[in-house]
């Protein structure tokens, strides 16, 4: 049994043998205590004085032999027993091996068969099952370097059954090293993939805003009156801010665009919505600027309507007074209605001011093309023909108070 050179060709059988072994082993161990009783026992009868039954050189002899026979006994053991555990640890590691490439060709099942995604949310979903997967490779890789450091001290013991470990290693590297290089070029794709659908949902989040924000510039509503247009011109510089920010995000586009992989960079679908952006961005820029002007228009009509209507209030109420009012031929009455002429005058200064400006905006307004220039001019022209009418009845009055102080003056003289 000790002398079989039945090693087991596969780590089962060489288990069973071990098993085997463990037990003969302990049978030698229980023959060893009743050999070593037996020779104290022999030893005793070489020992005896007067008569002796046998020879003690005999009994020395025969008890040596035995000794030596359970010593060679042992020492089989003991070299079966290495030449066992050699070869399970030789089929340890070509299991160990068979398994790595296993599990290799599993994975490049795997990769082989997966794709990179048709959107955003498929290829997030991929990229976190390659991570996990890389999770595993790197437990597999320490795995490997153990098994290959197992096959490196059994090439240094010169083991017999070695002869196909250097070809075994070498040829598992080979694969896992294709393997490696198979899951970064995936891993490589990936990350085009998801460049690619990131640039791609920012374009669209970015087209989507422009559309509302193009909406939202191209109203046709300027308010009803001075309050609402304000109202509606701080709102519309709130989203000009918003446009002016999104202009580096649009700049950018082609930077990103020449940052993706050369396959998606140089779709043309890609490269078209690219220009499609930029041009909406301009459509969206140039509008929210003559929007800006439409309302400032709006803004200075309403303000000169509200102008021209504080003006008219004036105008009523002196016309009124002037065409009721009856130059006193008293000198007393005669001198308080030339100090009103002279508060009037100074009102009318100022009420001259109002109206000029209100004509210089009127101006602005026809020159730069407004849809109401002609309600504008329109209200220009009644607020001044208003005007000199009043300015003629200020003028006839006066004459009047100038005629009627003439003759007080003549009569106090006389």
């Amino acid at each position: 049994l000790l002398v079989s050179k039945d090693l087991g060709k596969h780590l089962l059988e060489v288990e069973d043998l071990l098993q085997k072994h463990g037990l003969l082993e302990a049978d030698i161990s229980a023959q060893t205590e009743r050999v070593q009783a037996l020779n104290a026992a022999a030893l005793k009868f070489s020992e005896l004085e007067g008569y002796q039954p046998c020879d003690p050189q005999i009994i020395c002899n025969r008890v040596n032999h035995v000794q030596t026979c359970l010593e060679e006994l042992e020492e089989l053991a003991a070299k079966r027993r290495k030449e066992l555990e050699d070869s399970r640890q030789l089929w340890t590691f070509f299991q160990e091996m068979e398994e790595a490439e296993a599990w290799i060709r599993e994975k490049e099942k795997i990769l082989a068969a997966k794709t990179c995604g048709r959107d955003l949310s498929s290829v997030v979903t991929l990229t976190n099952k390659h991570k996990t997967m890389l999770g595993e490779l790197g437990n597999r890789r320490a795995l490997l370097h153990q098994t290959m450091k197992k096959g490196e001290k059994i090439l240094a013991k010169k083991h017999l059954g070695s002869v196909g470990i250097q070809e075994k290693m070498r040829e598992v590297c080979l694969r896992w090293k294709k393997l490696e290089e198979v899951t970064g070029l995936h891993q490589q794709r990936l990350e085009d993939a998801l460049n690619f659908f990131q640039f791609s949902a920012e374009t669209d989040d970015l087209v989507a805003w422009l559309q509302d924000t193009y909406r939202i510039v191209s109203s046709d509503d300027f308010g009803h009156d001075d309050y609402s247009t304000q109202a509606l011109l701080r709102k519309h510089r709130a989203v000009v801010e918003e446009v002016e920010k999104h202009r580096a995000s649009v700049l950018s586009l082609r930077k990103q665009l020449a940052l993706l992989a050369p396959d998606h960079r140089q779709g043309v679908d890609v490269q078209i919505r690219v220009v499609e952006v930029e041009q909406l961005y301009g459509e969206v820029a140039e509008v929210a600027v003559l929007r800006t002007q439409w309302l400032q228009d709006a803004l200075a009509v309403y303000r000169m309507f509200s102008e021209v209507h504080a003006c008219e209030v004036w105008v009523d109420e002196k016309e009124q007074w002037l065409e009721k009012m009856e130059v006193p031929e008293e000198l007393d009455e005669v001198e308080v209605v030339q100090h009103r002429f002279e508060s009037l005058d100074q009102e009318m200064n100022s009420v001259m001011g109002r109206i000029l400006d209100v004509n210089q905006v009127v101006q602005q307004l026809v020159d730069g093309g407004h849809p109401s220039s002609d309600e504008v001019r329109s209200c220009q022209d009644h607020l001044n023909s208003r005007w000199n009418r009043v300015v003629e009845l200020v003028e006839d009055k006066k004459v009047q108070l100038s005629s009627v102080l003439k003759i007080q003056n003549f009569l106090l003289e006389c």
